[in-house]
């Protein structure tokens, strides 16, 4: 009897094991897709509820770039479409991503309003995967910010750049990844398995004269990077808010940096933007920056390069230690290049600000740099030879400052450009030619959530093995307060509208 009711239960779970199958075929249409990460139609795109649904364990959004890592953009948009569903991946060249984001909480949130239960649980466990270079990654960070989303969801980076500053940084590794659809498979998994991080988002308010001509270069000087964007609405009293003057605003989560670095930078995307055949390879485009390097003289700037392209020569800085408190930060003559650092990932994964030991920590009143502790690492660097310092063990540049806040002023020099570089995006700056003033400034805006595996190289100030600092306490609220009348805009990064559900929703559509 009792070898019989266990040959009866076995065929009753191989039945439901069955059903289910059957069902979940039926529901998806194909039994190669990967039902831990499928999201259904109906939710993407409407129509009817399937009779029996399932709860995926982790539903995702993918981004991908196809213009980033050569052809693999392109291949890696067809693996995802073959294992999930090809309405929950996207082409970053042909759909914005924002209003993907806010098309499907739209849904979301009015089939939870209808009692729809797997559509909440999909909301809460929702996470997106943004493959492509540190630039993509930006672009991602503050489109999910600006939405303000209800349980606004976790990202992930998949390494398709050159650099890949971000995606090392959270232990996504800075090779190019594998396209077929093990390799794919397996970074799912590890997504699945990510925990979540919140760290530092950083705003940047730029102001400038709005420049009549401009030079013929392959990148016009104010095609700004994704990160930037044009703001009209300025505060009444602002001294530059007058006819001719032009502000733009944004946010960057890894650095922002000027100089020497930025201008190979700029030089390496205007080649690859005219002949975009011969930068298909992450290789070969190393290889071509460290060419850059070499020919542009930085390995021997003092021989190659006036003094009056020198940081300390083209701008004032100042920098706020202590909230509300700016103060001017002196840099040596010899400075040819500075950044301002949230992640401990620069120049392909290397770490500008190194380890500082206790002793020094103590003697500057330095702490260790952390990516949720409200404070930006600014380090210098005086040519290319000071750069591969960092590529030794204990190697760093020149530590110049922590602070919350810092702020460049630009006035008429020697030189009528700079160069500058957000998240892996650089641009040609123009500066003042009259007794005009270019301000850049920067200032902690809040934090975002990004996944992070095993192997990251960020410290959370959070972490068990972390020590508490001084700065724990430390909040923004003196930001707000400094600009009262422009305060609701500056509370975005101009890369999308707020999110909000439309006043009417045809219900019929979700059921």
């Amino acid at each position: 009897m009792e070898f019989r009711n266990r040959i009866s239960g076995c065929r009753l779970r191989d039945s439901i094991h069955g059903l289910v199958s059957r069902s979940w075929e039926a529901m998806v249409g194909d039994r190669g897709k990967l039902k831990e990460f499928y999201i259904p139609n109906y939710i993407l795109v409407g129509g009817a509820m399937p009779k029996i649904k399932f709860a995926p364990a982790c539903p995702v959004i993918v981004f991908v770039n196809t213009r980033s890592g050569g052809q693999l953009g392109g291949e890696l948009l067809l693996t995802y479409r073959a294992l999930l569903n090809e309405h929950q991946v996207f082409d970053l060249g042909e759909t914005a991503p924002e209003k993907v984001l806010h098309k499907l909480y739209v849904a979301l949130e009015t089939l939870k309003g209808s009692g729809d239960v797997l559509a909440a649980d999909i909301q809460k466990r929702l996470r997106i995967i943004a493959a492509g270079g540190d630039g993509t990654a930006g672009w991602l960070l503050s489109v999910v910010s600006d939405l303000k989303l209800p349980n606004p969801p976790p990202i992930a980076t998949m390494p398709l750049g050159t650099g890949n500053n971000v995606h090392f940084a959270f232990g996504w590794g800075k090779k190019n990844p594998g396209t077929d659809r093990q390799s794919v498979q397996y970074f799912l998994n590890q997504v699945k398995t990510a925990k979540e991080m919140q760290i530092d988002s950083w705003h940047i308010i730029m102001r400038m004269r709005t420049r009549k001509e401009g030079s013929c270069d392959p990148i016009a000087p104010l095609e700004l990077p994704h990160s930037l964007h044009a703001f009209h609405q300025v505060s009444k009293t602002d001294t530059l808010n007058v006819e001719g003057f032009q502000t733009f605003r944004g946010g960057f989560w890894n650095y922002f940096s000027m100089g020497m670095d930025a201008q190979i930078s700029y030089d390496f995307h205007a080649q690859r933007k005219l002949h975009a055949e011969k930068f298909n390879n992450q290789l070969i485009n190393q290889s071509t920056y460290f060419k850059l390097g070499c020919t542009q003289g930085w390995f021997f700037a003092s021989l190659m390069h006036p003094s009056s392209r020198n940081i300390a020569h083209l701008t004032k800085i100042k920098i706020m230690k202590r909230q509300g408190h700016w103060e001017e930060l002196h840099i040596s003559p010899s400075i040819r290049s500075i950044v301002c650092l949230n992640l401990p990932s620069f120049s392909g994964g290397l770490d500008p600000w190194g380890k500082p030991n206790r002793k020094k920590l103590r003697y500057r009143d330095l702490t260790p740099p952390y990516v949720d502790d409200g404070l930006l690492e600014i380090v210098g660097f005086r040519d290319a030879w000071h750069g591969l310092a960092l590529l030794a063990p204990k190697g760093h540049g020149t530590r110049l400052a922590q602070a919350h806040g810092v702020r460049f002023e630009f006035c008429k020099g020697a030189v009528d450009h700079t160069f500058m570089r957000i998240d892996g995006e650089p641009w040609k700056q123009p500066l003042p030619v009259d007794n005009d003033t270019v301000v850049v400034e920067i200032s902690h805006f809040g934090q975002v959530s990004m996944l992070a595996t095993p192997s990251k190289r960020s410290k959370s100030i959070s972490d068990p093995v972390s020590p508490a600092t001084s700065h724990d306490d430390d909040d923004d609220s003196s930001n707000e307060e400094e600009y009262p009348e422009d305060s609701g805009e500056r509370k975005k990064f101009g890369a999308s509208d707020t999110f909000k559900i439309p006043d009417r929703i045809d219900i019929a559509r979700f059921s």
